[in-house]
């Protein structure tokens, strides 16, 4: 049995209590497609629509209610806008916020008063009209964070990486101010591009001040402004890449998640088929798949899919937000974890604002390719530059990473991250929790399934001293809700047995333990 198997007990059902060995690992590494409801208990799949169910109609109920109050004059039309002007929103949208969403938005927007490290301050609040509106109280509560992306640990306000940045604030101030295009293109940019493209293993690179606007600037700028693209991109591929694909010009097909079956059937119909009407021959195919999926915790299937590229002559493009830094022996992502050589793939993007502690993006790919985009991704031409000390604080974590300060302190904490996720999702596991993803991602998702127990299990976590990103519908699919851990290299075992303590004793009061019978 493969430990993907195992961890991912929503799908198998199996009472899993360890996990399997190292050959096992390497010979299965199959993603669970956590769409085929088929494997789910009827009773999960009745009870989930039927909460969902009686939240709309209390819903509705309170909605015709609320209009009996209008047209008596005894409460305001929050839909009437001013004569003359159409609404500024949705009826559908606006219901969806106030009679769902808002009933748990204390779970979400939760602010902090500290940084996102090991352990973080939340600070304390109290609504007084079903969570429209907070009053801080000016308390906070100290939580130990599973919920950031700080993989690394590099979210911290002291030591070598952080005087590097305070120097650079010196040297540079905090903006540039300009894009690069113009004034903007500091010498700070260039090694830092530098640096990626050599840690990456390609010819070059070019860096973005957003993340997000790296995917999303970046496709429509492969795809041109001329018709005869196609893009095929992962069901569950990040938002950036959808938004990017959507503004291109391309015509954007999906395939099942993770699933290179799936992809090569999709990619030699689209060649024998054509373009749309015309028939003709699509003069560009891009596939676009990501290194770890963000709220699944899975691992691309990567050696397969560039089997598939190779043999469709497609371009391959692989994001690894989530990736780099965070996967391989020395945190040079999905292509170093799987054994690929980064030169088998057309376009690798990747972010600073995981693993790095930073902001922003990179590009890496062959230099032809880099000096194309320079001049025509919007992100580089309209967009200011990287600021200053954010491209510090990712080039002096880098340089820690790949041992270039002195010490092995980056291969320790990419070592540690591998050591606590693994540890935490056996933890999970053994304790019966339904757990998806992959062995060595830092993302543990956990099933929730139903609406009422997300409340239930963030708010008991919160008053423990543990602060975690819940998940659900719409973001999720409706059928499952779930809590998504994100471990540090920074936490420490004892962090992480307390938080399987904490998580196992709300877990039995939330009957979240579907492993065990």
């Amino acid at each position: 049995m493969s430990a993907k198997v195992q961890s991912a007990g929503a799908t198998s059902f199996m009472n899993a209590s360890s996990s399997s060995s190292p050959e096992a690992n390497k010979k299965s590494n199959r993603a669970i497609d956590m769409h085929d409801i088929e494997n789910l208990p009827w009773h999960i799949i009745f009870l989930v629509y039927f909460g969902y169910t009686t939240l709309l109609v209390f819903g509705y109920i309170r909605d015709f209610i609320d209009k009996i109050l209008i047209r008596m004059g005894l409460l305001a039309n929050p839909f009437e806008a001013p004569k003359g002007y159409a609404p500024l929103f949705k009826e559908l949208e606006y219901f969806w916020l106030r009679r769902c969403y808002q009933r748990i938005r204390d779970l979400f927007e939760r602010p902090i008063a500290s940084i996102a490290g090991r352990k973080i301050l939340v600070m304390d609040r109290i609504s007084n009209d079903e969570n429209a509106s907070y009053v801080i109280t000016g308390t906070t509560t100290e939580c130990l964070n599973l919920g950031s992306y700080n993989y690394l640990g590099f979210a911290e306000n002291s030591g070598p990486v952080i005087d590097s940045v305070a120097e650079s604030i010196k040297k540079y101030s905090t903006a540039s101010a300009s894009p690069r295009m113009e004034s903007g293109n500091l010498d700070l940019n260039g090694e830092l591009e530098r640096t990626v493209a050599r840690f990456v293993g390609m010819p070059a690179a070019m860096v973005f001040g957003m993340g997000f606007a790296t995917n999303s600037t970046t496709i429509p700028a492969l795809v041109g402004d001329k018709k005869g693209t196609l893009i095929i991109s992962d069901s569950l591929n990040h938002n950036s890449i959808v938004s990017g694909s959507r503004s291109s010009s391309a015509v954007v097909r999906v395939f099942r998640h993770n699933d290179p079956k799936a992809l090569d059937r999709l990619l030699r119909r689209s060649i024998v088929e054509g373009q749309p009407r015309t028939r003709r021959p699509w003069k560009k195919i891009f596939v676009i798949v990501e290194g770890i999926y963000s709220m699944e915790g899975e691992i691309c299937r990567l050696p397969e899919i560039v089997a598939i590229k190779k043999k469709y002559k497609a371009y391959l493009y692989v994001d690894e937000a989530h990736s780099i830094g965070a996967l391989g022996k020395t945190g040079r992502g999905v292509c170093e974890h799987t054994g690929v050589n980064p030169r088998d793939i057309d376009i690798l993007m990747g972010t600073f604002t995981k693993a790095f502690g930073s902001v922003g993006g990179y590009i890496s790919g062959s230099e032809e390719l880099i000096t194309y985009l320079r001049s025509t991704s919007y992100g580089s031409l309209y967009a200011s530059s990287m600021s200053p000390p954010c491209a510090q604080m990712a080039l002096s974590a880098f340089k820690m990473i790949m041992g270039e300060d002195g010490t092995n302190e980056g291969l320790r904490r990419i070592q540690q991250l591998k050591d606590n996720s693994n540890f935490f999702r056996e933890g999970l596991v053994s304790r019966g929790f339904h757990v998806f993803g992959d062995v060595d991602s830092p993302i543990v998702p956990m099933m929730i399934y139903y609406p009422g127990k997300m409340a239930g299990f963030s708010r008991a976590l919160l008053a423990r001293g543990i602060a975690t990103v819940i998940v659900g519908f719409p973001v999720t699919p409706i059928l499952y809700s779930r809590v998504r851990f994100c471990l540090s290299s920074g936490h420490t075992r004892e962090d992480l047995e307390y938080a399987l303590k904490m998580i196992d004793e709300v877990g039995e009061i939330n009957m979240l333990k579907y492993g065990k019978r």
